[in-house]
């Protein structure tokens, strides 16, 4: 039968909890009972002053926002914003009610320029969820999975500088041939001298982001670039990554990673990686 609604109750007046309207299943309950972000503020504490200034936004409130914009998918901070200001579960897991006025978008840019650029902030922090998770049993790092990815970068590619550069020496080559000479030694032979010589070569940098690497993948892609290497367990934890730009090969990353994912969380017994982090 078709019913109609004889009035709306849009200006209705009810006294109910904030509480009450988040649905025991979200996900950001079961964040909220499995994490105690307060040792944030241990993290942070020297980047505020404790006797002098305006009160500052709450810094997990500035973190738990980041927690929504990625877990849910939005692509700013600007748009964030708008969906924390509507959404009756947002506001519940940044502990802020019906009445009070969301932090504005730049807030969180401001204060990441000015306290927390060139800090390991969020890699703490995400290395402090880890070893949570990793206490209940739920990561594996005896094996690492190890791959990389390339992320366009925001430049154009037809603005660009080229430069001379100095080819890097692999992290193992020293090794390597501290490890022959002691071969040769056991054998009757004569140590080879380290060879030191200096290789360069031409490659395109960005003026508009430098940092990024000229990334071709073939003739018609060709593009300025970001290689994100992530290492993982078996069940799809994250146990470490490094950023890199486009241009830098994936075998010049594999012991960076490793070595990384070993102080971090452990020593892998067994590390797969496909053919590109081949070394000789």
């Amino acid at each position: 039968m078709l019913s109609k609604r004889e009035e709306e109750r849009r200006n209705q007046l009810e006294v109910v909890a904030l509480d009450e309207l988040v649905p025991e299943d979200h996900l950001v309950r079961k964040i909220d009972q499995a994490i105690d972000f307060d040792f944030v503020y241990d993290l942070v504490k020297d980047h505020y002053s404790s006797d002098n200034g305006r009160p500052s936004v709450d810094p997990v409130v500035l973190i738990k926002m980041v927690l929504i914009q990625y877990l849910f998918g939005i692509r700013s901070m600007r748009q964030t914003i708008k969906e924390i200001e509507t959404n009756v579960a947002y506001r519940w897991f940044i502990g802020y009610g019906f009445s009070e006025k969301i932090p504005h978008f730049s807030t969180f840019g401001k204060n990441y320029v000015r306290r927390f650029h060139d800090t390991d902030l969020f890699e703490q922090i995400f290395y402090r969820i880890l070893r949570e998770a990793m206490k209940k049993g739920l990561v594996d790092p005896s094996i690492a999975f190890i791959d990389s990815t390339h992320v366009k970068a925001n430049a154009n590619k037809k603005k660009l500088e080229k430069k001379i550069v100095r080819v890097e020496t692999r992290s193992y080559q020293n090794l390597l041939h501290e490890e022959i000479n002691v071969d040769r030694e056991e054998h009757g032979k004569k140590p080879l001298p380290l060879q030191n010589k200096e290789e360069k070569k031409e490659i395109k940098v960005s003026t508009t982001d430098p940092e990024s690497g000229y990334y071709v993948k073939d003739e018609r892609e060709k593009f300025f670039a970001y290689s994100f290497h992530t290492a993982c367990d078996s069940k799809g934890f994250i146990l470490g990554t490094l950023v890199t730009g486009g241009n830098v090969h994936d075998s010049r990353m594999l012991d960076s990673l490793v070595s990384k994912v070993t102080k971090k969380v452990g020593k892998p017994n067994v590390v797969a990686v496909d053919a590109g982090y081949k070394t000789p």
